[in-house]
């Protein structure tokens, strides 16, 4: 039997990007477009009518912009969002990166060339438009209140703890920065799957919800206590054997690689070194996670009732790479149980 198409919503208050997007995802077997819509108040009129699989939303949009586009249609029609933004305009990041909070799955850059760019970028659209077709709608997890730390099943104290996640990993990652005080005596290391032109948007974003010091890493440099770093746009993060970090171009299919980030640690730090695998799809993460339980490591993930997608996570626990698995909301009192007795 045919698989039934993907139906997707398509808003975007250019008419020429709407127009020629809508042709160009026409043209993939697997979707077809069930309605167009030019501001965020008709785009949520639209996904309460016809139920879209998938909505494609502009942030900068009349009447309504794509965050408020978003919250609605994850309150009163929850759907699987697909925000397109600039690159190049502060406020448009800063909209997506609110926009995930409010529900939305994953970011994908405009495209700023001609003709062939433009069906480059329409098939990188409809890749990720069939990937997240994939994912289970469902409403933003609210975190509960952080229950009471409690003793991890980790002898050593820690001196450094990498995170990383994919898809839902944005605001499941600012929720927890936002958990931590500004004295964390270690410094903290992040992969989140990011697409290209998106990781200035991503720090500040960051800076704006917790009181740590958030930075893009500088080869070479020495991770410092309450510091957080994540690598520069198209670079996987890494430490080398002394500690130093490292931020190569990124050569996988995930970037930056959270497999690389979390094997680093395992080798520069072994027992002192921690890992968490938060939410995200597929299954990079794994192996560097047992690389690090190997190593002596302390181990968690994500457990699956606060994982927007459990995909990370579930293989992570299935190689046997993971002490426990923790909601979001014990991921930050764990940090914080990991590093007791250090002083910044």
């Amino acid at each position: 039997m045919t698989a039934r198409p993907i139906r997707v919503l398509v808003a975007d208050d250019s008419t020429t990007l709407r127009t020629a997007l809508c042709a160009l995802l026409a043209e993939d077997p697997q979707l077809t477009i069930v309605g167009q819509a030019a501001d965020g108040l008709e785009a949520v009129e639209k996904a309460r009518a016809l139920r879209p699989d998938v909505i494609t939303m502009d942030v900068n949009m009349p009447r309504m912009d794509g965050l408020g586009a978003t919250a609605a249609i994850m309150a009163e029609a929850p759907s699987r969002v697909l925000v397109i933004s600039s690159v190049r305009q502060h406020r448009q990041l800063e909209l997506s990166f609110r926009a995930m909070a409010a529900g939305a799955l994953e970011l994908i850059a405009k495209p700023e060339g001609g003709p062939e760019e433009m069906r480059r970028w329409a098939r990188r659209v409809a890749e990720a438009v069939r990937l997240m077709a994939e994912v289970p709608v469902v409403r933003r997890h609210r975190p509960a209140p952080a229950p009471p730390r409690a003793p991890l099943a980790h002898e050593a104290q820690v001196d450094v703890v990498g995170l990383v996640a994919s898809t839902g990993g944005p605001p499941a990652l600012a929720y927890v920065l936002g958990s931590l005080p500004r004295d964390l005596p270690i410094p903290l290391l992040i992969a989140q799957h990011i697409a290209a032109g998106f990781t200035t948007g991503l720090v500040r974003w960051f800076r704006s919800v917790c009181s740590l010091h958030v930075v893009v890493a500088e080869e070479g440099a020495l991770p410092a206590p309450g510091k957080v770093y994540l690598p520069p746009d198209g670079c996987d993060l890494e430490l080398d054997r002394e500690g130093r970090l490292r931020v190569p171009r990124s050569t996988g299919l995930h970037c930056p690689s959270a497999n690389r980030l979390l094997a680093s640690v395992a080798r520069a730090f072994g027992s002192r070194g921690g890992g968490f695998v938060l939410t995200g799809m597929g299954d990079d993460g794994a192996q560097g996670l047992l690389d690090l339980k190997r190593a002596g490591g302390a181990t968690y993930a994500q457990d699956e009732q606060t994982s927007v997608v459990f995909g990370m996570p579930q293989a992570a626990h299935a190689c046997g790479a993971t002490q426990a698995l923790l909601p979001l909301e014990s991921v930050a009192p764990a940090i914080l149980e990991l590093c007791k007795g250090r002083r910044t």
